[in-house]
């Protein structure tokens, strides 16, 4: 259903422009940044995880692509970390565009993101998602993920 391939260099500028706005969003949604300043944190986040854009060590940034059509319809990107004596795959950003989203997309990019881990032999993906993005969290449930931890907030205000 779907393919990932590597980004090129003008896949890689729309998805950093697009990664930087929505997770400034986010953080501002979460209640972690402020708006004035949230542009500029999500700017400064990538290029510390990005350090040499799409040809960082360590990270893979896919295109996701419609299999029978080749069509973009979002992106993948993980890192391969290495803690405590183990190496495993953390996602960082997964987006299915929204016109694609409701059609299986994201179950099979994260399929497709499973075999694609698993022939760089690690054995555990992790990732994070905001407590405002249910339609993320009700699909990682679905596709077997399972809570390690919660952190939440409560404003007095």
């Amino acid at each position: 259903m779907v393919k990932l391939s590597r980004m090129n260099e003008s896949e890689y500028r729309l998805f950093l422009d697009r990664s930087i706005r929505d997770y400034a969003e986010d953080k501002v949604t979460a209640g972690t940044w402020k708006e004035e300043d949230a542009l500029r944190l999500a700017k400064e986040s990538m290029e510390q995880y990005l350090p040499n854009q799409q040809h960082t060590e360590g990270a893979h940034l896919f295109t996701v692509r419609a299999a029978d059509s080749d069509t973009p319809i979002g992106h993948l990107w993980f890192n391969v970390v290495e803690k405590e004596g183990s190496r495993y795959a953390f996602i960082y950003d997964i987006l299915i565009d929204d016109s694609f989203q409701g059609q299986g997309y994201g179950q099979a990019t994260m399929q497709a993101l499973e075999h694609e881990v698993r022939a760089q032999g690690l054995d555990r993906i992790s990732l994070h998602v905001f407590g405002h993005n249910e339609r993320a969290f009700r699909l990682y449930q679905k596709v077997g993920y399972m809570i390690t931890d919660i952190t939440m907030s409560k404003y007095l205000g």
